[in-house]
């Protein structure tokens, strides 16, 4: 199997542009690297020599112990190049000391994050989602572009930007709010409020109409815009195959129930080709020669979330941290789009480390752990449209907790650099293979 500078697979079938971009072939999707070669992004995330200070704290444990191995920053930037390459890794995933990619004897691509709707929402801080509405949202992105993805666009080794990581679309771990509730309940004269309000304004003939669905204290639009605080008259279950069924039956029991549930989505619609189109732009005008990938889906949004971002991305991106990723492919892949799993891992509760916060399973050792990836990427290579996967990450949490608390055995190494053998041998073994499995997807039948 020849393999280009940049370990993409040779095959006769492709050019290279000079940059990465996408190809679907027979039905199966690729990334093409900059010299034409099939590639698929294998990558790590957070591989950073200050990863992780304790809670509360200025030490950083993965640096001191880095510091005493290897006395240099530049030299830990070569060892840990070199090692990722080793175990077939080709891309620094997010959050990563982006010069570790070009430290080795290896190319490693790199994908930053733009954080582009998220620093838009740390700047109106009464905001959970940004106010996409907002006029001030479409010169900020802007400007985050310019400062953020100018100055990488003749960059080859980068494989794309991903806009944001983990924005709140709908009822999720992180409560059961909706998007048009949390624009209803905005400061008066916000954008986003009045653009709520517009919407729904337009679709119901008459205010007695609307508050027959959602039953609040106002008694006309304009008390309505006054009202401080607009509760939903129902609570819905987070979206996915089995609770969309349940939301169905419980909207054919109840027509009002169904009506709330078509003005949330209708609205998340809106905010999603809204959010998607200006983001997209904003990257692509200072940038026209990379990937955009996505916003790092925390959670399966609604359909029509997925649909626009299709419509807009490149590459859609999503975390999935369970056990088997099929089904969450598959609901990505009906917006038609090549999708890269940004995020995924499993922790073993032999690491001595305490796993009472963080994202997804834990399992009793290491060589659970191991096992846990060959059965997750070889479902995923199994799917055409699948494009990549980033394990989560580099090195272990602090026992103590990082900033948020987490205090998992996340790591392909230790918090000491020291590596976990039967996790990184599967990895390096799995990876080696993951072209072919892939080669064999079956696609799709329309």
């Amino acid at each position: 199997m020849r393999r280009t500078k940049w370990g993409g697979v040779l095959d006769g079938d492709l050019s290279g542009s000079g940059f990465f971009r996408v190809a679907e072939c027979d039905g199966i999707f690729w990334l093409v690297d900059p010299d034409g070669g099939k590639f698929l992004s294998k990558g790590v995330n957070n591989i950073r020599f200050d990863q992780d200070h304790i809670r509360g704290t200025e030490r950083v444990p993965y640096a001191e112990a880095c510091r005493s191995k290897y006395g240099s920053l530049p030299i830990w930037r070569t060892a840990v190049s070199d090692r990722l390459a080793s175990w077939h890794f080709n891309t620094v995933g997010c959050w990563s000391d982006e010069l570790v990619a070009s430290s080795g004897s290896q190319l490693l691509a790199t994908t930053p994050t733009a954080a582009l709707g998220a620093s838009f929402h740390l700047h109106r801080r009464d905001q959970i989602f940004p106010d996409v509405f907002d006029p001030e949202f479409s010169a900020h992105i802007r400007a985050s572009a310019n400062l953020r993805c100018r100055h990488r666009r003749n960059d080859p080794g980068l494989l794309g930007t991903f806009i944001d990581n983990e924005l709140y679309w709908s009822p999720d771990w992180r409560g059961t709010d909706e998007l048009l509730t949390l624009f209803l309940n905005l400061p008066a004269r916000r954008p986003g409020k009045v653009a709520a309000l517009s919407g729904l304004q337009a679709h119901y003939r008459d205010f007695a109409q609307f508050n027959a669905v959602w039953r609040t204290q106002a008694r006309s639009w304009e008390e309505l815009g006054r009202i401080e605080h607009v509760v939903a008259p129902f609570v819905r279950l987070r979206p996915g195959v089995l609770n969309d069924a349940l939301e169905t039956k419980a909207n054919l029991a109840d027509p009002v129930r169904e009506a709330f549930s078509a003005d949330c989505d209708a609205f998340v619609a809106v905010v999603a080709d809204k959010y998607f189109e200006l983001c997209v732009e904003a990257i692509k005008a200072v940038d026209p020669n990379h990937l955009v990938l996505g916003a790092r889906f925390g959670y399966q949004p609604p359909a029509s979330v997925i649909a626009a971002a299709g419509r807009h991305l490149d590459v859609i991106s999503f975390n999935c941290y369970e056990f088997n990723p099929g089904p969450l492919i598959d609901a990505y892949a009906a917006a038609g789009k090549p999708c890269l799993i940004s995020e995924f891992s499993f922790r073993g509760d032999d690491a001595g480390l305490p796993n009472t916060i963080g994202a997804g399973p834990r399992l009793p050792t290491q060589l659970d752990r191991a096992q846990a990836f060959e059965g997750y990427v070889v479902e995923a290579l199994s799917k055409p449209n699948l494009v990549g996967y980033h394990w989560f990450e580099h090195a272990d949490q602090p026992a103590q907790g990082r900033f948020d608390g987490e205090d998992s055995n996340f790591g392909v190494v230790t918090i000491e650099d020291r590596v976990y053998e039967e996790l990184t041998n599967t990895m390096t073994r799995v990876n080696a293979a993951a072209e072919r499995v892939h080669a064999a997807a079956v696609p799709a039948v329309i």
